[in-house]
């Protein structure tokens, strides 16, 4: 039954529309519409792909960029909550606070590349370094309008049933604001996939972003749109995760647009 609601919910439209632009592209190739010396077919990079897969660097490319992504990830998502919560559920420290989270949101992170790599080298800490700081920000936003949007009467209920600060939160006002943190996570997500790889590309040699530029640099196209097409499906790939776990978890969370 799960299986038949995932295959329906395949946009199978959008997914044809892409299967005949990746035969247009490889037919534009085969008939040299389309003389670029470095563009490769789709079919030569599929053949690269296997290539990479067959001698282990894909995998541990991959194994990286997802260690990266997920202790990137899952730190964005404890501080960004925490302090979701905090603002949402407290005007004092949206009096206090807010004005700091504005000075720093703004910041891209790979402003902070040269920092990690003056403090950690070359290393797994300068890309949580590059990581981390962007993805915070939308799960920061996301949980905090969605306290901010449940309505006052919910707290009340729980003042009168006399539960604690700590107790409203937990049992009251994360439930309602589930959706709202949900799409926040999906946001951050995306973008620790999209810092993770540029962080490897600029400030460490490993993972799929390092594998891009030693492709591209040893004149290998294939090789180098292999790790792009990879790239491309991870992050479907983490994004259908994130939604299934949290349906999974919390079924009202299944009202959040796929």
């Amino acid at each position: 039954m799960a299986s038949r609601t995932w295959f329906a919910r395949i946009n199978w439209a959008g997914f044809s529309v892409f299967a005949l632009l990746l035969l247009v592209w490889e037919a534009a190739v085969r008939l040299q519409l389309i003389t670029f010396e470095f563009f490769p077919a789709p079919s030569s990079i599929v053949a690269g792909a296997i290539k990479l897969t067959r001698e282990g660097i894909l995998l541990e490319d991959l194994s990286h960029t997802l260690i990266s992504i997920a202790l990137g990830w899952a730190i964005a998502m404890v501080i960004g909550v925490g302090l979701g919560l905090l603002l949402g559920f407290s005007p004092v420290a949206r009096k206090f606070g807010l004005a700091s989270v504005e000075v720093l949101r703004p910041m891209p992170g790979i402003a902070f590349a040269p920092l990690g790599l003056l403090l950690f080298g070359f290393s797994l800490q300068t890309e949580l370094v590059v990581t981390v700081l962007p993805t915070i920000w939308p799960v920061m936003i996301n949980t905090m309008g969605g306290i901010a949007n449940v309505h006052p009467r919910l707290t009340d209920v729980g003042r009168t049933l006399r539960m604690s600060p700590g107790e409203i939160v937990r049992h009251l006002l994360l439930p309602a604001a589930l959706p709202s943190i949900v799409v926040g996570a999906r946001i951050s997500l995306g973008l620790a996939l999209v810092m993770a790889i540029v962080a490897e590309i600029v400030g460490n040699p490993a993972g799929l972003g390092y594998g891009i530029i030693r492709e591209q640099q040893a004149m290998n196209p294939e090789l180098m749109f292999a790790y792009i097409a990879v790239v491309g499906i991870l992050g479907i790939v983490l994004n259908a995760g994130v939604l299934a776990l949290t349906t999974a978890l919390w079924p009202a969370s299944s009202r959040v647009p796929a």
